[in-house]
């Protein structure tokens, strides 16, 4: 019987939705060691953040009052802290910028194997086995790894369902001390990509147009729809290589992941780059005049029609 310890991540005084996400891949890997799920959480608001993450399936809540935001210092300090404390078989962290940061250096520092960006995850006995997506997702590999010493992994977000419910887990204040002659960076603050525009990834409803608008000014028809929807505007990537909108508006593997309740694909053909990015919405709506397009095969519904004349008809019905 081994554990898991699973490192959610916060940004800016919120948890990301990936936090939830590692929660599951956490349990499910749990049940297969019959060990329990240990889920750390350092800086920020932690207590607040600790009762966020006590949802179903989560054992232990372990937190440390360490700093606002992410510091690669601080943070590599103290997950090898709860590393030695817990002795997982397994510790997960985000395939984000922040765990790309620390997964590598904490891998080096514990002597563990490091398996980034796992779409899929399955323990049996010592042997882990990843799946992970190459060449545009086009293809599926798998790696198996000894992970009798533990192992160290980041998981792609929106591979895993958030966990919900509430949970019973014991929440515990950490006794970690940080050395602080070794932290050798300061968080000054943040940067927004592309100033004043917004952030897809925290979007509901999105409206995403492909190569079918063919021209720039008939962006002004999919604005028209997205504000008669209340939505946010995203793009596959030929729109953003022509200039048309801003590159945070980019969807796909070269772009964002976005999770939102509905997203709406209007003359997009569903290329597994861009597929990569919006899988993981949970209601797809597609608009295209290929019947054999790709993005049908995803599509909770479709409509085969020519955009021009289909969004007209969405904005006049919505608009009333």
């Amino acid at each position: 019987m081994t554990d898991i310890l699973a490192v959610a991540e916060h940004r800016r005084g919120e948890l990301r939705d990936v936090s939830f996400e590692l929660l599951t891949a956490g349990r499910e890997l749990a049940d297969s060691t019959g060990g329990d799920l240990h889920v750390a959480v350092i800086g920020g608001d932690v207590d607040a953040f600790a009762d966020d993450l006590n949802r179903e399936g989560v054992d232990r809540i372990l937190t440390v009052g360490a700093g606002e935001e992410f510091n690669h210092d601080v943070y590599t300090q103290a997950i090898a802290a709860l590393y030695d404390e817990v002795a997982p078989q397994v510790l997960l962290l985000p395939n984000t910028v922040n765990g790309l940061d620390s997964a590598p250096a904490l891998a080096e520092r514990l002597g563990l194997p490091y398996v980034p960006d796992a779409v899929e995850l399955d323990l049996d006995g010592d042997e882990l086995v990843a799946t992970r997506e190459m060449y545009g997702s086009k293809v599926a590999t798998t790696n198996a790894v000894d992970a009798g010493d533990g192992v160290a992994v980041t998981v792609r977000d929106a591979e895993w369902p958030v966990t919900e419910g509430a949970g019973e887990a014991e929440i515990e204040a950490a006794d970690v001390d940080i050395d602080e002659s070794a932290v050798r960076s300061t968080v000054k603050g943040f940067e927004e990509v592309g100033a004043g525009d917004v952030d897809i990834t925290e979007a509901d409803l999105l409206v995403s147009i492909g190569r079918g608008i063919e021209e720039e000014e008939n962006l002004e028809l999919i604005e028209d729809l997205a504000d008669t929807l209340g939505a946010t505007m995203s793009a596959s990537r030929p729109i953003i290589d022509n200039g048309w909108l801003p590159k945070g508006r980019q969807v796909g593997q070269s772009g964002k992941v976005v999770t939102p309740d509905v997203y709406l694909a209007i003359g997009i053909s569903g290329a597994v780059q861009h597929v990569a990015g919006m899988k993981g919405a949970e209601t797809i709506i597609a608009v295209n005049t290929d019947p054999n397009a790709p993005i049908f095969d995803l599509a909770d519904y479709g409509i085969v029609g020519d955009l021009f004349e289909v969004v007209p008809e969405l904005i006049e019905e919505f608009g009333e």
